[in-house]
């Protein structure tokens, strides 16, 4: 909530993304892939990923090979095989690249919330300068 029940910016609320561009070639990471990746390095399977998140395997694939292309190097490595079938873990790479991205978002997830609290307050103050109150 943006402002006290009544006042004008009651129901108004600051929404974001958070995203890695590659000036080159577009979008190449942002929540949803993150949200992805630490799926698998939990389950240690794409398909296990796909089906905790409601997408189709293809469309997970689809999603790491693109970010993969847009970023030069791999995120997820196939082990084929086995008695148990194959399993997927996150590269090295990968793994830097999510824990890297988690402590972004979180940093600018902090910021933006103090930013947009006093952007709010000073909003929400009364013609005499006082906050409003609710």
């Amino acid at each position: 909530m943006a402002g006290p029940k009544g006042s004008k910016y009651y129901n108004i609320f600051l929404d974001y993304e958070v995203w890695l561009t590659n000036r080159e070639t577009g979008n190449c990471l942002g929540d949803h892939l993150v949200k992805l990746l630490g799926e698998i390095a939990e389950k240690g399977s794409i398909r296990s990923a796909a089906v905790e998140m409601d997408i189709s395997y293809r469309k997970a694939w689809g999603d790491i090979r693109k970010a993969e292309q847009f970023l030069g190097f791999p995120l997820v490595e196939k082990v084929r095989g086995g008695k148990s079938g194959g399993q997927s873990k996150l590269t090295t790479d990968g793994t830097e690249l999510v824990e890297a991205f988690r402590q972004l978002h979180e940093g600018i997830t902090l910021a933006i919330h103090t930013t947009t609290k006093k952007f709010f307050h000073q909003l929400n103050k009364t013609d005499d300068g006082r906050p409003t109150t609710g």
